[in-house]
């Protein structure tokens, strides 16, 4: 059933006449938001704690009282007019922190609080009393929880909701704790994520998206942590787009027009701003056991902070019969009187230290289950109205606030080890050492390649340069054996000759010089010539066979520094093998033309002894 209501001036309708809005990807994301994880130090505060540990280690926490403030709303239009001849019903002391409320002109009962506020303050004291110390807190860490309390119509929406388009001075709770919060933060290492939430007949609807009009309620059984996994959250990156999810969120809030306020709230809004903060723990010195005069310093852990700051309007309390509410409002009056109630009913039970709280009596006290007796800092401050027309709804505020001021918290920071940014450092660190090793790696193969290529280069016109002066010098050797071959043949001849004519002279000189045989010496010779060729034509097969050799060790890739200097000193002994050849030759060359020079002595000798 749909029932016209309004807010901020604009027709609204209720639930089946509302237009779902469409989330975009740039500012919309889901449940499980994601942040930067790199460590930046957070500031310091009052409530930070020498040595940050993690909440899971079980550490005591900082004891903290709800802290209670009052402010007063200057009387309207309507009052000055209807209560033009009577005093109002509350009397401000703010510099000794009493409020008075007059039981008729003689009689009134005097209550203290944390913060009296007059009708004067502004936005901005108001501010800094009630929720500045909360922000910073939330931003060391800790939860925290802003609320307003007290009838319809008294201001709760302007002090907490106020939005100062127009006029700066005028900006509430919500958009001045933004403001500190992204002042504070780094965007590079921490992020900021919201949820805006109405809690509407004892149903959560999400005020981001109307299509999430039945959010669930998640308790975690370990820490009893509320979380509410179906809500929109959106990551804040600027005050601007912040303050545009306030208009959004507010122009799908549901208001109505009653008797005690031309635009009161029919549902309890809620705000949530999720800090997520990188931190890095202390460092660690230890003692070497081995060595008194040093130390071992361990690493800074990377700490990650979940803080949570709970930012809640509630709707005015109201009689019926001063609302005029009849129809669907009297069910909406009578919802946002029991959820009241039951708050009243829990904030009672901790203030007497009962053994039973009801939390579960209502959605609203179980979302604000952390708020009051839980581990979040809270402030709340209750409004009330100068009309003495009211005066027993502004008794019931105050009495609220009075009672609230004595609920304990035990503040607690929510750390944790944060494994994904120590995990995301090493995988940087590893990538850049593998770049690394790629690089040098690439560069080694280069040079080992530039390398091979200049020793393969090398040894090719080493061997090129080998082989033809081996040929050329082959070719020498050839030549001039054949030449003293031929000649030798020669002087055979002609000795053979001479021998035939003179065959007696030939004999009778054997006769008298025996053993003495210059064919047989020149035989001799022939044969040590035709050994050393031999010897050389081996010599040269073995050095082809150790080029052919060579050659199949370059095609196979393999050719090793090793190798090389072994081949190297082969193609050595195979030139020192040469130079002992040609020694040889040479020899054998003087050996011949000595055996020449002592033929042909004999000869003469013979024709000498002839013509004797």
């Amino acid at each position: 059933m749909a029932s016209t209501a309004y807010r901020n001036g604009t027709l609204q309708t209720q639930k089946g006449a509302v237009k779902p809005i469409t989330a975009t990807s740039s500012n919309f994301k889901s449940s499980s938001f994601k942040s930067r994880l790199n460590p930046s130090q957070s500031p310091g505060s009052a409530l930070r704690r020498s040595s940050p540990s993690s909440f899971a280690a079980g550490n005591d926490g900082v004891p903290g009282r709800v802290r209670v403030a009052v402010r007063l709303r200057p009387r309207n239009a309507e009052e000055l007019v209807a209560d033009a001849d009577f005093a109002d019903c509350v009397e401000l002391q703010p510099e000794l922190k009493r409020l008075k409320l007059r039981k008729n002109n003689w009689d009134s009962d005097t209550y203290e609080f944390d913060e009296v506020l007059t009708e004067f303050a502004s936005q901005k004291r108001v501010y800094e009393v009630v929720a500045k110390p909360v922000v910073e807190s939330v931003l060391d860490g800790y939860n925290g929880t802003v609320m307003a309390y007290g009838q319809t119509g008294t201001g709760k929406t302007f002090t907490l909701g106020r939005l100062g388009g127009e006029d700066t001075s005028c900006r509430g709770i919500m958009v001045r704790s933004m403001e500190d919060i992204l002042a504070d933060i780094s965007l590079e290492t921490d992020s900021v994520c919201v949820s805006y939430l109405q809690l509407y007949m004892e149903t959560i609807q999400d005020l981001l998206n109307p299509v999430n009009d039945n959010i669930s309620i998640v308790e975690d059984p370990k820490t009893g942590d509320v979380s509410l996994p179906g809500a929109t959250i959106v990551e804040i990156r600027d005050q601007q787009s912040f303050v545009e999810l306030l208009r959004l969120g507010e122009a799908h809030r549901i208001a109505a027009n009653t008797k005690l306020n031309t635009e009161s709230s029919r549902s309890h809004a809620i705000l949530m701003i999720h800090v997520k903060r990188s931190v890095v723990g202390g460092d660690e010195s230890l003692s070497s056991e081995t060595n008194n005069g040093s130390h071992l310093v361990k690493p800074s852990k990377p700490l990650v902070r979940r803080s949570k700051l709970v930012i809640v309007d509630l709707a005015g309390s109201e009689r019926v019969h001063k609302s005029g509410s009849e129809g669907h409002m009297l069910e909406e009056a009578k919802s946002i009187n029991l959820s009241l109630s039951a708050l009243g009913k829990c904030i009672n039970a901790l203030a007497e230290n009962s053994s039973h709280v009801p939390v579960r009596d209502s959605k609203l006290t179980r979302l604000l289950k952390d708020s009051f007796g839980g581990t979040a800092r809270t402030s709340l401050i209750v409004t009330v109205g100068p009309s003495p027309r009211h005066r027993g709804e502004t008794s019931t505020t105050i009495l609220f606030g009075q009672r609230a001021m004595k609920v304990e918290n035990m503040l607690k920071i929510k750390e944790e080890f944060d494994y994904k940014s120590l995990s995301r450092k090493l995988e940087i660190q590893l990538d850049k050492l593998i770049a690394e090793n790629e690089r040098q790696q690439k560069a080694f193969d280069d040079e080992v390649e530039r390398i091979n290529l200049e020793a393969q280069s090398r040894i090719s016109e080493v061997e090129r340069n080998f082989a033809d002066a081996l040929e050329k010098e082959k070719l020498k050797c050839q030549m001039e054996y054949m030449e003293s071959v031929k000649k030798l043949e020669e002087k055979m001849v002609l000795n053979q000759r001479k021998q035939e004519s003179n065959g007696f002279i030939s004999d009778r000189y054997n006769r008298e010089v025996p053993g003495v045989s210059v064919a047989e010496e020149v035989a001799e010779v022939r044969k040590l010539l035709q050994n050393e060729m031999y010897m050389r034509k081996a010599a040269e097969e073995e050095l082809n066979k150790l080029k052919s050799q060579f050659g199949k060790h370059i095609q196979s890739g393999s050719c090793e520094d090793k190798e090389t200097s072994r081949l190297h000193k082969m193609l050595q002994d195979e030139t020192h093998q040469k130079k002992k050849l040609e020694e040889e030759i040479v020899i054998l060359r003087s050996q011949l033309m000595q055996l020449t020079f002592e033929a042909e002595q004999v000869f003469d000798f013979v024709i000498l002894f002839m013509l004797a």
